[in-house]
């Protein structure tokens, strides 16, 4: 039997469009908009601070990377701070935004990074795009730190039901023109991350190894897909 390669990796990365969005269009909407503005001269994006928080599995850190992707891929650069930075970078005026995520983790000397990049930030009329598990006024962060993050735009994230996850993926199969079963719908939430990106990558695994070996998607294709991988 010929060997298939596939990449269990991400497939994709991160963007706006893939967000998938369930009860989270509000900052949805906010960031879209937000990034709409070119920030040309007359016309610069908006400098007031936006926050999201959120359990994990939400999505803040998607949005947070696909707002990073979409400036850069625009030929910006940006400020990236989160909670494994371990030496931040000295603030450049030149940053089209300041991202900071995981701020519920910073410790103090990252505390000090985000502080200082947010005061510089304002002063230069650069947006701050956070995100953090907590409300700001529950954040145990300095006072500085965290009444700054919460002054701003404020979105909580929720995330998607059982329900929603399955209305997402059955529409983004046919979407694909796919029918899934409820069968391997249960398989695919019972046995791998019930993370809708992941989920999403997973579909896509589906979709290229069904082309592939020519036969339908059901539990034995992914019992033999992952052999395989």
């Amino acid at each position: 039997m010929k060997q298939l390669v596939l990449d269990m990796g991400l497939a994709k990365g991160p963007s706006l469009s893939n967000f998938c969005v369930g009860p989270n269009a509000a900052a949805l909407d906010h960031l879209q908009l937000w990034l709409g503005q070119p920030g040309k001269a007359g016309t610069a994006r908006s400098p007031v601070p936006t926050y999201l928080w959120g359990p994990g599995g939400c999505g803040k850190s998607h949005l947070l990377c696909a707002v990073s992707s979409a400036l850069q891929g625009q030929g910006q650069r940006v400020g990236w701070l989160d909670a494994t930075t371990s030496v931040a970078d000295e603030f450049d005026a030149t940053w089209a935004a300041v991202l900071m995520d995981d701020v519920h983790a910073f410790d103090a000397a990252q505390q000090q990074a985000a502080f200082n990049w947010f005061v510089n930030a304002q002063t230069q009329q650069i947006a701050v795009l956070a995100a953090g598990s907590l409300p700001p006024a529950d954040l145990k962060l300095r006072d500085d730190l965290r009444t700054r993050l919460g002054w701003g735009h404020v979105f909580a994230l929720q995330t998607l039901d059982d329900t929603q996850r399955r209305e997402v993926l059955r529409a983004s199969a046919q979407a694909r023109g796919i029918a899934l079963s409820d069968e391997v719908m249960d398989f695919m939430l019972t046995r791998f991350s019930r993370d809708l990106g992941s989920l999403m990558e997973l579909l896509d695994l589906m979709d290229g190894y069904a082309l592939q070996t020519q036969r339908a998607i059901t539990i034995p294709l992914i019992k033999t897909m992952m052999d395989n991988a």
